[in-house]
């Protein structure tokens, strides 16, 4: 089954709340950290990574913090995989071919490698934008669905 790494997930999670708060200065790995309970270093080493990649920016000080260096609709959830997990492939001979004793007789690596493709093209297609529009559909069926949810936010 093909996954993505916690880090990968972790990455993700941050932009999307970077996106959903981009009116703010900018906001610090705690804070982000904070919100979806993940531990605050392995989030500051992700944001570092995906600064280095120029998805995000950085300030240093009493306000420094991080935010998006692009608007959500034009960071892919590709580039964030791929800036914190690196090139991803669903099996190994795609990546490694010549370390396959099959690999002049292989009849699958092909077919594969067009479905590994075909992924790399679906998380291109997919926007942090839209991971926060998901977020707040999500949250208002959640919301309609419960009243007692519904009581408390009035």
């Amino acid at each position: 089954m093909l996954r993505l790494t916690k880090k990968a997930d972790y990455g993700l999670m941050a932009l999307k709340f970077l996106a959903e708060h981009v009116n703010t200065a900018s906001l610090s790995a705690k804070d982000i950290a904070e919100a979806y309970g993940i531990p605050t270093p392995l989030l500051a080493k992700i944001l570092q990574r995906l600064t280095k990649a120029g998805l995000l920016r950085s300030h240093a000080g009493m306000n420094g913090g991080y935010v998006l260096s692009r608007d959500a609709r034009e960071i892919s959830a590709y580039e964030v995989i791929h800036a914190i997990d690196g090139a991803f492939f669903l099996t190994s001979c795609v990546k490694a071919a010549e370390s396959c004793d099959l690999h002049n007789s292989c009849t699958i690596k092909e077919p594969l490698a067009k479905v590994n493709e075909s992924i790399a093209d679906v998380l291109r297609k997919i926007r942090i934008s839209d991971l926060v529009d998901a977020g707040a559909e999500a949250a208002a069926r959640h919301q309609a669905h419960d009243p007692q949810l519904v009581t408390l936010t009035q």
